[in-house]
Protein backbone atom coordinates (compact mmCIF):
# COMPACT_ATOMS: atom_id res chain seq x y z
CA UNK A 1 0.00 0.00 0.00
CA UNK A 2 3.17 2.59 -0.09
CA UNK A 3 1.32 3.71 -3.84
CA UNK A 4 -1.81 4.73 -1.53
CA UNK A 5 -3.93 2.45 -3.36
CA UNK A 6 -6.23 -0.17 -1.50
CA UNK A 7 -5.11 -2.95 0.41
CA UNK A 8 -5.14 -6.34 -0.90
CA UNK A 9 -7.54 -7.51 0.87
CA UNK A 10 -10.43 -5.23 0.36
CA UNK A 11 -10.05 -5.36 -3.34
CA UNK A 12 -9.68 -9.73 -3.37
CA UNK A 13 -12.94 -9.10 -0.90
CA UNK A 14 -14.96 -7.27 -3.19
CA UNK A 15 -13.54 -9.41 -6.49
CA UNK A 16 -14.54 -12.90 -5.06
CA UNK A 17 -17.89 -11.18 -3.82
CA UNK A 18 -18.75 -9.84 -7.54
CA UNK A 19 -17.91 -13.24 -9.00
CA UNK A 20 -19.73 -15.23 -6.36
CA UNK A 21 -23.12 -13.11 -6.76
CA UNK A 22 -22.24 -13.77 -10.71
CA UNK A 23 -22.26 -17.52 -10.51
CA UNK A 24 -25.29 -17.27 -8.81
CA UNK A 25 -27.29 -15.37 -11.34
CA UNK A 26 -25.96 -17.21 -13.94
CA UNK A 27 -26.41 -20.94 -12.17
CA UNK A 28 -24.56 -23.88 -12.72
CA UNK A 29 -21.08 -24.45 -15.11
CA UNK A 30 -22.53 -26.21 -18.46
CA UNK A 31 -20.03 -29.11 -17.73
CA UNK A 32 -20.70 -29.08 -14.10
CA UNK A 33 -23.02 -31.04 -11.91
CA UNK A 34 -26.91 -31.47 -12.55
CA UNK A 35 -28.68 -28.93 -9.61
CA UNK A 36 -30.00 -30.79 -7.01
CA UNK A 37 -33.60 -29.99 -5.36
CA UNK A 38 -37.21 -28.97 -6.73
CA UNK A 39 -36.60 -27.30 -9.75
CA UNK A 40 -39.87 -26.73 -11.34
CA UNK A 41 -38.44 -26.24 -14.58
CA UNK A 42 -36.11 -28.97 -14.93
CA UNK A 43 -38.98 -31.95 -15.43
CA UNK A 44 -40.32 -32.48 -18.68
CA UNK A 45 -43.94 -31.31 -18.32
CA UNK A 46 -45.06 -33.95 -20.78
CA UNK A 47 -44.31 -36.85 -17.95
CA UNK A 48 -46.23 -34.25 -15.35
CA UNK A 49 -49.06 -33.31 -17.21
CA UNK A 50 -50.12 -34.27 -20.82
CA UNK A 51 -51.90 -30.54 -20.74
CA UNK A 52 -49.02 -27.93 -21.92
CA UNK A 53 -50.94 -24.88 -20.28
CA UNK A 54 -50.85 -25.26 -16.59
CA UNK A 55 -46.98 -26.51 -17.14
CA UNK A 56 -46.31 -22.77 -19.04
CA UNK A 57 -48.16 -21.03 -16.63
CA UNK A 58 -45.95 -22.42 -13.76
CA UNK A 59 -43.52 -21.38 -16.06
CA UNK A 60 -44.54 -17.90 -16.06
CA UNK A 61 -44.76 -17.54 -12.45
CA UNK A 62 -41.71 -18.91 -12.19
CA UNK A 63 -40.15 -16.23 -14.34
CA UNK A 64 -42.17 -13.68 -12.41
CA UNK A 65 -40.83 -14.60 -9.33
CA UNK A 66 -37.67 -14.51 -10.45
CA UNK A 67 -37.44 -11.29 -12.20
CA UNK A 68 -39.42 -9.65 -9.45
CA UNK A 69 -36.14 -11.30 -7.44
CA UNK A 70 -34.09 -9.49 -9.85
CA UNK A 71 -35.45 -5.89 -9.57
CA UNK A 72 -35.54 -5.85 -5.89
CA UNK A 73 -32.00 -6.68 -6.04
CA UNK A 74 -31.27 -4.20 -8.35
CA UNK A 75 -32.83 -1.26 -6.51
CA UNK A 76 -30.86 -2.57 -3.37
CA UNK A 77 -27.52 -2.10 -5.46
CA UNK A 78 -29.21 1.05 -6.72
CA UNK A 79 -29.58 2.47 -3.09
CA UNK A 80 -26.38 1.45 -1.96
CA UNK A 81 -24.16 3.13 -4.84
CA UNK A 82 -26.27 6.25 -3.90
CA UNK A 83 -25.72 5.89 -0.63
CA UNK A 84 -22.02 5.04 -1.08
CA UNK A 85 -21.17 7.64 -3.77
CA UNK A 86 -23.62 10.34 -2.71
CA UNK A 87 -21.69 13.35 -5.38
CA UNK A 88 -21.78 10.54 -8.29
CA UNK A 89 -25.00 9.84 -7.43
CA UNK A 90 -26.36 13.60 -7.54
CA UNK A 91 -24.91 14.44 -10.84
CA UNK A 92 -26.19 11.16 -12.41
CA UNK A 93 -29.70 12.31 -11.07
CA UNK A 94 -28.96 16.24 -12.49
CA UNK A 95 -27.92 14.51 -16.03
CA UNK A 96 -30.63 12.22 -15.99
CA UNK A 97 -33.76 15.53 -15.26
CA UNK A 98 -31.63 17.50 -18.09
CA UNK A 99 -32.05 14.54 -20.43
CA UNK A 100 -35.88 14.24 -19.22
CA UNK A 101 -36.39 17.72 -19.96
CA UNK A 102 -34.58 17.78 -23.28
CA UNK A 103 -36.77 15.16 -24.20
CA UNK A 104 -39.22 15.32 -27.00
CA UNK A 105 -42.95 13.79 -26.06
Amino acid sequence: MPDGGKPMADATKSSTHSSTHKQRERGPEPGGPAPQGNDPEAGAPSQQEPNAEPADERGDAARRRRRAQFLRELTEARELRDRVQPRRAKAARLRHAMRMRTFRW
